[in-house]
């Protein structure tokens, strides 16, 4: 079962707390992924009307229980156990808010509670700051005789150390049957969780404890600050693995993963890189400094410098920038250059297509070795629907070239500089002019040519 029914007022959000991003994932997600790994079944999120939200992010993962109004963690393990399948022997609780927890520790809960035939266990920490946290009391033997939020604590109480995580292994048979003989707090009128331990005690059951080194992987997310602490964690950690595996970065700490990277032998992160999503890097290839790129595919042996790259598949050999942008749909062939202030969406280019500066080709096709002359634009929208542009193999676009979609250009085909194309360019022709009119390259004489008697001089 996984508590997810706060909306996290510390937040300071509209959004429930548990789905604020995490390397790219929802805070919830990860604790999802240790509660499935532990217990290879499918978890159980309570959720509240805050939070109808979680419900509907965690549908295809877990299966979900309503806790109507917000009456505490007590509250909320009541309505998930009356959701509970008949044929359930053993309940482990976490929080939704706890991301770092690993689904090792969460077995190693459930082995301490069989070890003791246990009516339940739980998870304790000598805490280097108890402030504001449930504290653990024991007995003179040592027991666990009972959890003390620390707004109902005395003074003594809050002079204990060691602290409860909030996360629980219960047996499931005694807990369906104690569940309801929970009674709101005097103080803050909610039920809690905790008091279960006090009632296992005085059934004559044991509390089994689980004692870990307060690392800060159980701090649970309430405000902003610690979500930002809980991302430097992972992020640190997830690009030491990534170092192991035979990725360099050149320094670690402004390189910026998503849990859902993916990176190949020698890829090269530069500082300042940030990858997003499902971004994929293959071998070799270089990513420079200040570059993005979002849920993208780059293949091996490309460089990408200074730019963003959304969406798009790069294929092996490609070259991108500086200050160039790959929108959603980009498909760039292998051995092209993409250069200076070049822009592309939603286009596919073919092999060694050469873009070199200052251009736009969207919605277009465009076939293998074209040159891309700077200032070139594909006129792809006429203010109510887009069109595209089709242009063949061998293609060479002067500069300034304005493509008025839809249009094809047939292979070899060429334009003049500043030419306005409004029709299609047959193979092997040359467009020139504004509008542009269509000649046989053949037919153009050379430029130092001397002029026919009455023509102005060849320009």
């Amino acid at each position: 079962m996984v508590l997810a029914a706060g909306l996290g007022t510390r937040m300071k959000s509209s959004a429930p707390k548990v789905l604020h991003r995490l390397c790219g994932r929802a805070i919830v997600d990860y604790v999802l992924d240790a509660a499935i790994e532990a217990t290879g079944s499918r978890p159980l999120v309570i959720y509240s009307p805050a939070t109808e939200g979680v419900r509907d992010h965690v549908s295809e993962r877990a299966d979900t229980a309503l806790q109507a109004s917000p009456r505490g963690t007590g509250d909320a393990l009541r309505s998930a156990v009356a959701a509970l399948p008949a044929d359930v022997d053993e309940v482990v609780v976490l929080s939704g808010d706890v991301p770092l927890v690993r689904a090792d520790l969460v077995a190693a809960l459930m082995e301490a509670r069989a070890m003791d035939a246990a009516a339940m266990a739980l998870v304790a920490v000598d805490a280097i700051d108890p402030t504001g946290l449930g504290r653990v009391v024991r007995n003179e033997a040592g027991t666990v005789e009972r959890i003390v939020e620390d707004k109902d604590a005395t003074d003594d109480e809050r002079g204990i150390s060691e602290i409860n995580a909030g996360l629980y292994a219960f047996d499931a048979a005694w807990l369906r049957r104690r569940i309801a003989d929970l009674h709101p707090s005097p103080v803050t009128g909610e039920l809690y969780l905790t008091d279960l331990v006090a009632m296992a005690r005085a059934d004559g059951r044991l509390v089994g404890v689980l004692d870990v080194e307060d690392d800060g992987r159980l701090m649970g997310i309430n405000d902003r600050s610690q979500l930002a602490r809980a991302e430097w964690d992972m992020r640190v950690e997830m690009n030491d693995r990534w170092m192991k595996a035979g990725v360099t970065m050149q320094d670690p700490s402004t390189v910026y993963l998503d849990f859902g990277v993916e990176l190949s032998v020698d890829v090269v992160l530069e500082p300042n890189v940030i990858l997003r999503g499902t971004t994929k890097v293959g071998e070799r290839t270089r990513i420079g400094a200040g570059s993005q790129v979002f849920d993208s595919v780059i293949g091996p042996d490309c460089v990408v410098w200074a730019s963003v790259v959304e969406r798009s598949t790069v294929e092996d050999h490609v070259t991108i920038g500086p200050f160039s942008h790959l929108r959603p749909g980009a498909h760039v062939g292998r051995r092209s250059e993409i250069g200076n202030y070049a822009e592309i969406k939603n286009s596919r280019l073919g092999e060694h297509v050469r873009q070199h500066h200052t251009s736009y080709l969207g919605d277009a096709e465009v076939g293998d070795d074209v040159n891309v002359g700077a200032g070139t634009i594909t006129a792809n929208y006429d203010g109510v629907r887009k069109h595209r542009t089709v242009i063949g193999k061998r293609v060479f676009l002067g500069v300034d070239t304005m493509l008025r979609a839809p249009l094809v250009l047939g292979d070899d085909a060429k334009t003049g500089a500043g030419a306005v194309v409004t029709r299609d360019v047959p193979a092997g022709k040359l467009a020139v002019g504004m509008p542009a009119r269509m000649r046989d390259p053949k037919s153009i004489p050379p430029k130092d040519a001397p002029a026919p008697d009455g023509e102005a001089p060849a320009q």
